[in-house]
């Protein structure tokens, strides 16, 4: 396995271990995902049930937890409500079984940064934890830049040549996140529920309208067309 990431690579050049901790009650499926989070680089540790996490994370300081959602003692919900008690900035991924998007809804509410259905796959689950990493320090930078635009995250303002485009609420919050997942793709139902974070229909053709009229816009003050989609991969924003 690779390690394909700028901001990882510089972080070790600087001697500073970006450190997970990986909470699952199946033993293989954490195993496996331990030891190919270990293989690209990364510090881990693991835990198989809520208390355990909970007491993990009161004497450790992680930059990301990867957190099932059905674990024994304590359930996934429960843990990360407590870890948000103490610990308003650590990025947490939840992992679920369960398809309902309410569920999902509640995990995001609860103050989880993403999340994953089961089954995924491990280069997904792998590209969501560079996606927040990058987001972290995209965050501490204020802005990002991508073919001649610029978006401040401060402001949630987008610009060309100094001049700003005007964008609407879900536009804004849509370009947020593509620009913040650049080189991925990002299917609708992620965009509903990390844009719009309600229990909106995922068959809805809302985000089609809102991307058609953030395409438009963008399109008119760059020349060109920077959001890309293809039938069942989503939408992207690619690198430069």
């Amino acid at each position: 396995m690779v390690i394909n990431h700028l901001l990882l690579v510089d972080i070790q050049k600087r001697g500073i271990a970006v450190k997970l901790l990986v909470v699952e009650d199946e033993k293989e499926l954490l195993d496996s995902i331990a030891e190919g989070l270990r293989l690209s680089g990364y510090a881990v540790d693991t835990a198989s049930d809520g208390e355990e996490a909970q007491e993990m994370c009161y004497v450790e300081n992680y930059d990301l937890i990867v957190l099932d959602i059905n674990l024994p003692k304590m359930d996934g919900f429960t843990v990360l409500q407590k870890i948000r008690e103490e610990d308003k900035l650590v990025n947490v991924i939840m992992l679920t079984a369960r398809t309902q998007i309410k569920d999902r809804v509640k995990g995001l509410d609860l103050g989880a940064n993403d999340y994953l259905i089961k089954p995924f796959h491990f280069d997904e689950l792998e590209a969501r934890i560079r996606s927040l990493l990058r987001r972290k320090q995209v965050q501490e930078d204020s802005t990002i830049s991508a073919f001649g635009l610029i978006f401040d995250t401060k402001t949630k303002t987008a610009s060309v040549n100094d001049e700003r485009v005007k964008l609407t609420v879900k536009e804004t919050g849509i370009l947020e996140y593509l620009l913040l997942n650049q080189g991925r793709y990002v299917l609708q139902e992620e965009l509903l529920e990390h844009v719009w974070e309600s229990d909106m229909n995922e068959f809805s053709n809302t985000v089609r309208v809102h991307v058609y009229g953030l395409r438009n816009k963008l399109k008119n003050a760059l020349g060109k067309n920077i959001i890309r989609n293809e039938i069942g991969k989503g939408y992207i924003i690619d690198k430069e």
